[in-house]
């Protein structure tokens, strides 16, 4: 899909990332439209995720640039990139567990300072009104889905221009997933751009904007959203076992 350079938020230019002598991404270009949901699917090991630590400055590209808004990024720190407005979700739990909600929400606007981060966290809260009733709880108390929305609800005390999403439905029930995903299409829809990766992928193509299949770490297709979920040889051709597993998702 052919996207001008106004319409671009991020740009991979022939990306080369890894992990020590491992290499993951093999060359990979693609362009992700400023405001939209893209999506990245492709089977295990394809470089999804690799794709999110690179850009966020946790992997050092090998060869190749990386453009945020036109701006040479390759390379920089994680902070740098906080900085320029790109906030990351990780996969699994990262949260501070004997911590409080509050306490957990005060150290991800830490960089905004205090008076800063507590003047937003009720617009945060706003979106979660289950953790916004344990705020005072230790986030180790919390369950899986909470602590899910915790982590987001951090990650938005940043007000993101782009934010960067690793499989947010782990550990969450198919309600809590569809209120993230929701969530999400609203962040797009005021002018955030989402990059996510998710394993629930019929569900969260019926989300997104456009899909980037990858393969070995090379871009293999992309496209609308919807036209990907509606081919009959994506199973096969884009997603290896992926979608079997999940072809019962909501």
């Amino acid at each position: 899909m052919a996207l001008t350079s106004e319409d671009t938020c991020i740009e991979f230019d022939n990306v080369v990332s890894g992990y020590k002598d491992l290499m993951i991404l093999n060359r990979l270009s693609f362009r992700a439209r400023r405001g939209a949901i893209t999506l990245l699917i492709g089977p295990n090991g394809a470089g999804k995720s690799t794709v999110l630590k690179t850009l966020f400055g946790l992997l050092k590209p090998r060869e190749g640039r990386i453009h945020l808004n036109g701006e040479d990024v390759t390379g920089q720190s994680a902070k740098s990139l906080l900085d320029k407005g790109i906030a990351f979700v990780p996969q699994g739990r990262n949260l501070f567990g004997q911590l409080t909600v509050h306490e957990n929400l005060e150290l991800g606007g830490i960089t905004l300072g205090m008076t800063t981060t507590h003047e937003r966290i009720p617009e945060v809260l706003s979106f979660f009104p289950r953790i916004k009733e344990r705020l005072n709880s230790r986030a180790s108390s919390l369950s899986g889905g909470e602590q899910k929305q915790l982590e987001i609800g951090r990650a938005l005390l940043l007000r993101p221009k782009v934010l960067l999403i690793d499989e947010p439905s782990i550990g969450l029930s198919p309600m809590v997933v569809q209120d993230v995903f929701k969530l999400l299409r609203h962040l797009a829809g005021t002018g955030t751009t989402v990059l996510m990766v998710e394993q629930n992928v019929k569900s969260a193509l019926k989300y997104s904007d456009e899909a980037i299949a990858l393969e070995s770490g090379r871009l293999v297709l992309h496209k609308p959203a919807n036209e990907i979920l509606a081919d009959p040889n994506m199973d096969r051709l884009f997603l290896g076992g992926a979608i079997a597993e999940n072809s019962t998702s909501p």
